[in-house]
């Protein structure tokens, strides 16, 4: 086999390669659901982990976080120091229903609290000022 031809067909062999993950990754539901198919992963025990939570003074809506998620009104997430982007957790406070969210942001939050909640998380769990949430992992 002429090796410019071998070549050629690896090239477009890694085109369609490409082309079939960018499908998958457009057509694959990114959007949270209520959480019906994920599940809490408790604590040793059966609990839930607790931490700080607080909605910074000033959501910056219009701009993408370094997780690359867009701040709208109706964003549902947290901001974490430590957790990779996306990580998914369900969250809660006082008596309120479990929530699933996602890290949509990785960076230093207000020293003494574990995670910044976007405006819409903090109305849903009905949390003013800094709390303390409950939260696992979603599995």
């Amino acid at each position: 086999m002429n090796p410019a031809l071998a070549q050629r067909e690896v090239a477009l062999a890694g085109v369609a390669l490409l082309a079939a993950v960018v499908a998958v990754a457009v057509t694959s539901s990114r959007g949270l659901d209520d959480g019906a198919q994920l599940k809490p992963v408790l604590v040793p025990g059966g609990g839930w982990y607790t931490a700080l939570a607080g909605a910074p003074t000033a959501a910056r809506y219009g701009t993408r976080t370094n997780c690359g998620v867009l701040l709208t009104p109706g964003t549902r997430g947290v901001t974490d120091s430590v957790l990779p982007c996306n990580v998914r957790l369900f969250v809660s406070y006082g008596h309120s229903p479990r929530i699933l969210t996602q890290v949509i942001a990785q960076r230093p939050v207000v020293p003494g609290r574990r995670f910044d909640v976007t405006p819409r998380l903090a109305e849903q769990l009905g949390i003013e000022g800094v709390q303390r949430i409950k939260w696992v992992y979603a599995r």
